[in-house]
């Protein structure tokens, strides 16, 4: 699943971006991170709802 690869990359670059942030002092990184991970999660819920809908 394209989606998986996509999901599992945006959670180890967000995590990345969120310690980069913290370990610099840069807010704005820090943040960053958080969104690209949630992005992952709002991504993941999307596909779940679809799933149910159609099942």
């Amino acid at each position: 699943m394209a989606s998986d690869k996509h999901g599992i990359k945006d959670k180890l670059v967000g995590k990345l971006k969120e310690v980069e942030g913290k370990i610099t002092n840069d807010k704005a990184r820090e943040t960053e991170g958080k969104l690209q991970k949630a992005k992952d999660k709002a991504t993941d819920l999307k596909e779940t709802l679809k799933d149910n809908k159609e099942g």
